[in-house]
């Protein structure tokens, strides 16, 4: 049984929401990159980036991050990732990396994430933004933006 938890509706209000409060919350734009966690932050994170144009008229950084390589929950080693390197190269130092995720649960996947960004640099902060949040951490990290 799927239960539907976001109507089309719902979900674009959340979406608004969480760029205003991204904007608000920044102070603007400035030294902000969006960062979709691949897969299902991407696309979370391209409306993000669209409604922040539409916005404030901005174009603001939007990168995806491939967290495959720094997972620390695979048990086998046919699930070890092979490094590529496309697998997310950009400049994070003294910049607003906001991650974007569809969900938080555990925590492992913001733990990944952040590892993999402090691989590429030294962010002035990371925020997390997210569309549901499923309580039930093993991990302490608190999603800065929720959808629901």
């Amino acid at each position: 049984m799927n239960k539907k938890i976001m109507d089309e509706a719902a979900l674009g209000r959340a979406v608004m929401r969480i760029s205003h409060e991204i904007i608000e919350k920044n102070k603007g734009t400035e030294n902000i990159v969006l960062v979709g966690i691949k897969r299902r932050g991407i696309y979370l994170g391209q409306m993000i980036h669209d409604n922040i144009m539409k916005i404030e008229g901005v174009d603001i950084p939007f990168q995806t991050l491939d967290i495959h390589f720094y997972r620390d929950d695979l048990t086998k080693e046919s699930d070890a990732p092979v490094y590529n390197a496309e697998n997310s190269e950009f400049e994070v130092t003294d910049k607003k990396i906001i991650l974007v995720d569809d969900v938080i649960y555990t925590g492992r996947t913001v733990r990944a994430a952040i590892e993999a960004i402090f691989t590429m640099g030294r962010p002035s902060q990371i925020q997390l933004a997210v569309l549901i949040d499923r309580g039930h951490r093993e991990l302490p990290f608190k999603a800065d933006y929720i959808g629901k």
